[in-house]
C-alpha cells in the first residue's frame, strides 16, 4: 500500500492581504474540487505550518475544517520541521496510508511571513538552527559562510550564483503563481547597488529567496482507489534524512545532508540522476542551489559551476532545474514550499503545469530542506496510468 497524489490546489505567492486561514481555504478547497472529492471522504489532514513568531497562531490544524462542515471531526495535526515543514506534512500523510490508518488525506502548507517586517521575519527564521552556537545568525549569514568557506577552495562562484539567480527568474515569468515575474538581468544580480545590496558577503540581495505569504495543498489516497480519480502520481522514492543540527558538527563543504538524501531515494527508486526529466530544489539561497548540483551527483564536488556554464540545468538542458522558478523567484511561504514542490512536480508529471511543462516529463524530483542542510526530504514522483 502505497500514497498516490490525485489532486493539488495553489495559491499564489508574494505579499498577499489574504489572512492565514483564507490561505489554508483557499488551497484546501481548490485541491479538493480538482480530485473531485467530497470533503466527507477524507480521513485525516496535516498543515505543515513553521510559524516561529510570524504569526500569533500557533495552534492552526482545525483551522482546514472550517472549509467544510463534512469535515468536522475529521482528525487534523499541524507539522513542523523548519523550512522543510510541508514535505514532512506530505510524509506524515503518507505514513498513514502505509499504515492502513488512512485512505484520502489532505496536506495543506502555509505560512502569512508579510504580517512581519524584514527584521521580525529574519528574527522568526534565526529560531531555527542550533541556538547554543548560532543563536543570532541571520540564514543569510549562515549560507554565506558556506558561499565563503566554496570560494576559497574552488575560487569565486559569484558570476555562477548571479546567473543562477537570473535562471529562476526566467523560469518564473512562465508561472503565474510566481511572486516575481519579469526579466531580472545578471548585470543587476552580479552587481551591488541600491536595489541589489549585499545582504552578507558574498551574497546579495538577489541571491537571496523571497518573504512571501501562500499556501499549496495536495489530496492524497491509497493505491488501490486511485483509479477512481482523473489523475494519480506514485512516489518512487520518498526519503527523510536528518543530520545534525550545529553547523560545527559538519562539514559544510560536503552538504552531506542532502547527498545522503539524494543517494538513499536514487537507490529506493532504483535510477540515477540521469534518469530524472526535471526537478524542483531548495534554493533558498543561490548558493543552497548549487551545492545541491554536486549534491545530485549533476557534478563532482567543488563542479557545481559545471551545470551552469554547460547549460545543463536551463530549461532547455538535459535537467532542468526549477522550472517554477524555485523559492529564488516563485517565492518561499516557508511552510508551504514542500507542499508546493510536490503539487507542481505532480503537474508536471501530468501535463498540467502549463507554459511551464517540461514536455514528455515521466519522472521527475524534488528536495526540500530544512535549516542548513539539516532536515532533508527528496521525493521522486512518477505518473500513473490509472485508466483514465
Amino acid at each position: 500500500m502505497d500514497a498516490h497524489i490525485v489532486g493539488w490546489g495553489h495559491t499564489s505567492f508574494g505579499r498577499l492581504d489574504d489572512s492565514l486561514e483564507e490561505l489554508i481555504s483557499k488551497a484546501a478547497t481548490e485541491a479538493i474540487d480538482h480530485a473531485n472529492l467530497d470533503p466527507k471522504d477524507i480521513d485525516g489532514i496535516w498543515i505543515g505550518h513553521y510559524n516561529g513568531g510570524l504569526v500569533p497562531d500557533g495552534f492552526i490544524s482545525s483551522l482546514a475544517l472550517q472549509i467544510s462542515p463534512e469535515l468536522r471531526f475529521t482528525p487534523a495535526t499541524r507539522v513542523e520541521n523548519a523550512c522543510a515543514s510541508g514535505s514532512a506534512a506530505v510524509y506524515a500523510a503518507r505514513d498513514s496510508i502505509r499504515a492502513g490508518t488512512a485512505k484520502t488525506t489532505l496536506v495543506i502548507g502555509v505560512e502569512k511571513m508579510t504580517a512581519k517586517d524584514t527584521k521580525g521575519v529574519t528574527e522568526a527564521l534565526m529560531t531555527a538552527s542550533y541556538q547554543e552556537e548560532e543563536g543570532g545568525v541571520s540564514f543569510p549569514h549562515i549560507f554565506a559562510r558556506y558561499a565563503d568557506a566554496y570560494f576559497q577552495v574552488n575560487g569565486d562562484k559569484s558570476e555562477i550564483l548571479a546567473k543562477i539567480a537570473v535562471k529562476n527568474h526566467t523560469n518564473a515569468i512562465k508561472n503565474p503563481l510566481a511572486q516575481i515575474q519579469k526579466n531580472v538581468n545578471f548585470d543587476f544580480c552580479n552587481n551591488i547597488s541600491d536595489k541589489n545590496p549585499m545582504v552578507a558577503s558574498p551574497l546579495r540581495l538577489t541571491d537571496c529567496s523571497l518573504i512571501s505569504d501562500g499556501a499549496a495543498a495536495v489530496v492524497m489516497v491509497s493505491d488501490d482507489i486511485s483509479h477512481n480519480f482523473d489523475r494519480a502520481v506514485r512516489f518512487r522514492a520518498g526519503v527523510q534524512v536528518n543530520d545534525f543540527l550545529p553547523m560545527s558538527s559538519r562539514d559544510i563543504l560536503k552538504f552531506e545532508g542532502p547527498t545522503e538524501a539524494f543517494k538513499r531515494a536514487f537507490t529506493e527508486a532504483k535510477i540515477n540522476v540521469n534518469n530524472l526529466d526535471f526537478a524542483e530544489v531548495h534554493d533558498c539561497f543561490t548558493m543552497a542551489e548549487l551545492l545541491i548540483y554536486e549534491a545530485m551527483g549533476i557534478t563532482k564536488s567543488g563542479q557545481g559551476s559545471r551545470a551552469i556554464s554547460e547549460g545543463l540545468v536551463y530549461s532547455d538542458g538535459i535537467l532542468p532545474i526549477n522550472l517554477s522558478g524555485g523559492l529564488k523567484a516563485k517565492g518561499h511561504p516557508v511552510g508551504a514550499t514542500g507542499v508546493s514542490m510536490h503539487a507542481l512536480v505532480a503537474a508536471q508529471l501530468c501535463g498540467e503545469a502549463g507554459l511551464m511543462q517540461k514536455e514528455d516529463a515521466t519522472l521527475g524530483c524534488l528536495f526540500n530542506m530544512g535549516g542548513s542542510g539539516v532536515a532533508n526530504y527528496c521525493s521522486i514522483l512518477e505518473s500513473v496510468d490509472n485508466g483514465n
